[in-house]
């Protein structure tokens, strides 16, 4: 079975020692709260649709649909707070005027053709759209709208696997997988802006920053959000 857990730039314990080393405690302190709790209910989430695998794999169907049916709950509790943290990273730059360095999205890094696409369309209008605040925010909105769409993907593959006929079951299988490994991807990229957004964030603004996120968590946006939702007029959501 192939590995489905990868990497991004800034994802490696060593990358990860330089940066922090010269990271002030406070902002150290975010960082590492913020990214435990992420990789916590990321590695949920693996283990859970990893295990219903390697049941499949093995021959093992009835088993691995029963493991499989409990991993749309782990997914939702990786889902929620990553794009919890998106729409905080984008709130909080808007209302700031904070604009963090930024690089596109490869494409390269997903698997899906739709991700794919979209990864594809930010690159471009990163050479297009002029301002790096704007790049910024574009790159954040893009992440917001794969996390929900993989969340939504893997619950409907699930769901189409949840009792018989199984109909194209192998499809919704390599959905469900597929899926999984692209919200992996948008994972660390979202690690890797919150680093860009941590050293350009002034101190005095943590507090605040976290208790935006906060309130994010538990407004719990509907699952058809689209990149409107970030970067549409409408009115500013609570900043702390």
């Amino acid at each position: 079975m192939r590995n489905r857990d990868h990497s991004l730039p800034g994802r490696g314990d060593s990358v990860c020692d330089d940066w922090c080393a010269w990271l002030p405690s406070e902002k150290l302190q975010v960082y590492e709260s913020l990214t435990q709790n992420l990789e916590a209910s990321y590695t949920m989430f693996s283990v859970s649709l990893n295990e219903a695998l390697e049941l499949r794999g093995s021959g093992y169907m009835a088993k691995a649909c029963k493991a499989l049916f409990v991993a749309p709950g782990l997914c939702s509790r990786l889902v929620e707070p990553l794009a919890a943290l998106l729409r905080t990273l984008a709130e909080h730059a808007k209302h700031y005027g904070i604009v963090p360095n930024t690089s596109p999205l490869d494409p390269a890094n997903y698997q899906t053709a739709r991700m794919q696409r979209a990864a594809r369309m930010s690159f471009l209008l990163s050479h297009v759209i002029l301002t790096q605040r704007n790049q910024f925010l574009h790159k954040l909105s893009t992440l917001h709208e794969m996390v929900i769409d993989l969340g939504k993907d893997f619950d409907e593959a699930v769901a189409e696997l949840s009792e018989p006929p199984f109909v194209n079951a192998d499809s919704f299988w390599q959905t469900a997988d597929s899926a999984h490994f692209d919200l992996n991807t948008c994972l660390r990229e979202t690690v890797v802006v919150l680093k860009s957004f941590l050293v350009t964030i002034p101190s005095q603004q943590l507090t605040g920053f976290e208790r935006t996120y906060q309130a994010q968590l538990h407004s719990k946006p509907s699952s058809h959000e689209s990149r409107a939702r970030l970067v549409g007029p409408r009115r500013m959501a609570p900043i702390g």
